[in-house]
């Protein structure tokens, strides 16, 4: 197998990388002892998230026409690793339709449990700033217009770079102020589908950037950007939603949101440009160079179409415990390409718990008034940074109270942004069903019990008419989450006159 930067040789129950003798501005191995370094780079970094995948650093011996494995004097270096079936890449899985919303779950988890076990970069060290991040998407750049100077695509290319530039210049204080909190890291750093397999059901990633530490600190909402872009890019945008919003979910990491169009649209570049250098090698066919232009090209059309104007919305959800609340968000997510907030895991953040947590370890508990009202604050403040910053947001909690609602519907109305409630009805006897089973799984954020279920029901503040001009009702009495289209299309039309 071969890339432009490496072979891989196929060996039995093994494979063997060896690094390429290339200067790509942006890696350099011409010497022999620098492919021998950057092959323990590669084993070093990769183990922290693949160990059962890269098994050590091997001399290959004898001569160029005879190659012996093992033996030395070295005459090259490779990583060797466990072999696993190419099928079971997810971007193989991708063409044949093949990846599972689990996946996704599993694959957001892993990353949000890498991320936050890695150390923050020093601010002072020049890795992740602000500088060192429009490097990168000038080194792209670079690259890029040198691979297709004289071709059709010279001046898109020229015109991408004035936007992402423009972009940059926007989002250049958002960036210094990232590093200063601790968000660059040294993660995977290249993230795409390629690069993650399904190994026993689970997808782990692999292949991690080894050769440069400027492309490895980055910010990680610049990590999670590459494998949303990858998905996007094959028309799965709800795998690509539903993965982002469980990252964010596991993290809280939505303050790094703003800058995901720069990053999308500086990742769907990267990916143009391998494409671009990739037609421009020697020797490749004719059939596997026009498949290379015209990636080269889509990608292009990507980045482009990433920058562009967002559409931001707000929904707020309303509902009893059981009702369907959050299997309603997480379709409505998939289908919107949208940001949830939910206020179950919300409120466990506020109090320093995980998503999954028992609140009763907490003294004094979370669900008093005032943690309640702490709650719902937390999603407002979250609510508008994400609106202003252009994303269409739902808001997963109960709204029982008017108060509550209004107070959203006039967020809405000063960002200017359409506003809707969904609505969820169930009958009894299907919401009790739902609560006793979500607490015999301890599957779910949320602890109402049946109390609770049967408080609210006296409580709750029914929609007052004027807030049914901008109601869409669902009924889920299904398991999981199902609704006539022309339900959905009620709701896209309030939202997007559509």
């Amino acid at each position: 197998m071969e890339t432009h930067i490496s072979w891989v040789l196929l060996a039995g129950r093994y494979a063997y990388k060896i690094k390429k003798s290339v200067d790509l501005g942006f890696l350099d191995f011409m010497d022999l002892s620098s492919r021998r370094h950057y092959c323990g780079e590669e084993l070093r970094l990769n183990r922290r998230l693949a160990p059962q995948l890269y098994l050590d650093v091997i001399p290959l011996g004898g001569t160029q026409e005879m190659p012996e494995i093992g033996a030395e004097p070295a005459i090259e270096y490779a990583v060797k690793m466990r072999r696993f079936a190419a099928s079971q890449q997810l971007d193989r899985l991708a063409e044949r339709g093949n990846i599972l919303p689990e996946h996704m779950d599993s694959l957001a988890s892993t990353i949000a449990h890498f991320h936050n076990g890695l150390p923050s970069a020093e601010p002072t060290a020049g890795l992740g700033s602000a500088a060192a991040t429009y490097a990168a998407v000038l080194q792209t750049f670079k690259q890029l217009q040198a691979a297709l100077a004289g071709t059709e695509n010279e001046a898109r290319v020229a015109g991408l770079r004035q936007a992402i530039e423009t972009e940059y210049g926007v989002r250049k204080e958002h960036l210094e102020r990232r590093l200063a909190e601790g968000f660059v890291r040294e993660c995977h750093g290249d993230l795409h589908l390629g690069n993650i397999a399904l190994i026993r059901g689970q997808p782990v990633p692999f292949d991690c950037i080894e050769f440069s530490p400027s492309l490895r600190w980055i910010d990680v909402m610049n990590e999670v950007a590459f494998t949303v872009m990858d998905l996007l890019h094959r028309q799965r945008s709800e795998l690509a939603y539903r993965f982002l919003n469980a990252y964010l979910e596991a993290t809280g990491d939505y303050g790094g949101l703003p800058l995901l169009p720069l990053y999308l649209a500086y990742r769907a570049a990267v990916r143009a440009m391998v494409n671009a250098i990739r037609a421009g090698q020697a020797n490749l066919p004719k059939r596997d160079k026009a498949a290379a232009l015209a990636a080269c090209s889509s990608f292009l059309d990507l980045a482009t179409a990433c920058l562009a104007q967002q559409c931001p919305a707000l929904i707020i959800t309303h509902g009893l415990p059981g009702s369907g609340k959050t299997a309603f968000s997480q379709a409505a997510l998939e289908r919107l390409q949208a940001i949830r907030i939910r206020s179950d895991v919300e409120r466990k953040r506020l109090f320093g718990l995980v998503a999954l947590a028992d609140s009763r370890s907490h003294t004094g508990g979370i669900y008093h008034a005032e943690a309640t009202a702490r709650t719902y604050a937390r999603l407002h403040d979250l609510a508008r940074e994400l609106l202003a910053a252009g994303f269409p947001v739902i808001v997963d909690a109960a709204f029982l109270k008017r108060e509550e609602r209004e107070h959203f519907r006039m967020l809405a109305d000063e960002l200017a942004a359409p506003f809707a409630i969904a609505s969820l009805k169930a009958s009894s006897e299907t919401m009790q069903s739902r609560i006793v089973k979500r607490q015999s799984e301890s599957s779910d954020a949320s602890e109402a019990d049946l109390g609770v279920l049967k408080l609210l029901q006296e409580k709750e503040e029914v929609l007052a008419p004027q807030e049914l001009a901008y109601t869409v009702e669902f009924v889920n009495e299904k398991e999981g989450f199902g609704s006539e289209d022309s339900i959905w299309k009620k709701l896209e039309g309030l939202l997007y006159g559509r």
